[in-house]
């Protein structure tokens, strides 16, 4: 699964593209790679290593900055949410009556990690 920061910044390398009316083989051909390797970029399934994104800021003529730009808020969204489901999940926990039976939750919730 693509990491929220692949993602966020694959959005602006196609927000960014489109801006310049450029195509996805357009700016592969000047990158010197396939077209498919840019929609997985764009979408975030393969991550974009430092140098390569420094290219492609050169080439969509904007600082490397811009690609991370509103990520922090992005960042606060996925935090709150994580927050909020683990407290549901101990609240759930919590109001198990029977010991056994949170014992034997807790241990496969421990036994999922491991996977």
């Amino acid at each position: 699964m693509p990491h929220h920061v692949d993602i966020h910044v694959g959005k602006n390398v196609r927000t960014r593209r489109r801006q310049m009316d450029m195509t996805q083989k357009d700016l592969a051909d000047l990158l010197g790679i396939s077209f498919q390797q840019v929609q997985k970029y764009e979408r975030g399934t393969n991550r974009i290593g430092a140098s390569r994104l420094w290219q492609i800021s050169k080439i969509l003529d904007i600082h490397v900055r811009y690609f991370f730009e509103g990520l922090e808020a992005h960042t606060q969204e996925t935090d709150d949410s994580s927050k909020s489901e683990a407290d549901e999940i101990v609240r759930l926990i919590n109001a198990i009556q029977n010991d056994d039976v949170k014992n034997q939750v807790l241990n496969l919730i421990k036994a999922c990690q491991e996977i």
